[in-house]
């Protein structure tokens, strides 16, 4: 019964905040499946669940789970160094002046960057409490293990990386054009970009020995290029491409395009031919030969 009390609470934290529960999930850096298991009874929000709910609704903790002082505590056991106001039994709280996107989408916001630079085994909580301007408790108390707090990164940038293609490409209606649009997203050319395909780096090489990690990258890809090949589908019956299997076209123009960023960015820059345009002039060049359905007389 309290588990269903807990999601009908957290259910008017998301009504409160006006957004959908796909972008509340987001803001709160969960898999959006996970908080759709949540509110429907069959999962239990975690600890660390909750103190996100609670920092972006601007409410107590203990509000959340309708329990004060002890049971609160109990909840919270997995959140290091919980703030003195979780365990309040007041209704509700005024939220104090936080980052755009509250503070757990700051810290994944800057862990990310911390990534980009340092890469992810050389960066220490301690640093991204730094660049948040809060303390180590604090990051803890969002996401309790380094473990969590990489899945999360993971999930930030799939969702990023997809919200970037869906703005760039709507309202295309030429599969050419589209898919163009999409080579030139992934290509690093801007000083965003390479961070992101740093990441991605890292990532990939999480994603090889983390079970965790690991799916997401299976999920992201899944989507990537199902993305792609629906693209290239949608140019053969334009008569824009030529007639392909559109899902093997797909692995391997993505492939390619992973191939030759990591490329771009192992070189040193400047150095003729290896930079971002030359890549963006060689998968141009590839979806011209292998895809362009050649003009009729």
């Amino acid at each position: 019964m309290q588990q269903d009390e807990v999601a009908a609470r957290v259910r008017q934290v998301i009504e409160a905040t006006g957004v959908s529960a796909r972008e509340f999930a987001r803001r709160i850096v969960i898999d959006p499946s996970k908080l759709s298991r949540s509110l429907n009874g069959t999962r239990r929000f975690t600890a660390a669940e909750l103190a996100r709910i609670a920092d972006i609704g601007g409410v107590d903790v203990g509000r959340l789970i309708g329990a004060t002082g002890g049971a609160a505590g109990e909840v919270t056991a997995g959140a290091a160094a919980t703030p003195s106001t979780v365990c309040s039994p007041s209704p509700s709280r005024s939220p104090s002046p936080s980052p755009e996107g509250g503070r757990p989408l700051q810290i994944v916001r800057e862990t990310v960057r911390l990534i980009a630079e340092r890469g992810f085994h050389a960066v220490r909580v301690a640093d991204i409490a730094a660049a948040c301007h809060t303390s180590t408790a604090a990051i803890h108390y969002h996401f309790p293990g380094r473990d969590e707090l990489l899945e999360a990164a993971v999930r930030w940038c799939m969702d990023e990386d997809t919200r970037r293609r869906a703005e760039a490409t709507a309202g295309t209606r030429h599969a050419g054009d589209e898919l163009r649009l999409l080579i030139e997203l992934q290509t690093p050319r801007t000083e965003q970009q390479r961070r992101q395909w740093c990441v991605w780096l890292d990532l990939w090489a999480e994603a090889a020995r983390s079970t965790t990690v690991g799916r997401l990258h299976v999920e992201y890809y899944r989507q990537w290029r199902g993305t792609v090949a629906d693209v290239i589908r949608r140019g053969v019956e334009q008569g824009v491409f030529r007639p392909v299997d559109a899902d093997g076209a797909a692995l391997a123009l993505t492939a390619l395009i992973d191939g030759l960023a990591s490329q771009v960015l192992a070189a040193e820059p400047g150095l003729p031919g290896t930079g971002a345009p030359a890549m963006h002039d060689a998968l141009i060049a590839h979806v011209d030969a292998c895809l362009t359905a050649p003009a009729s007389g």
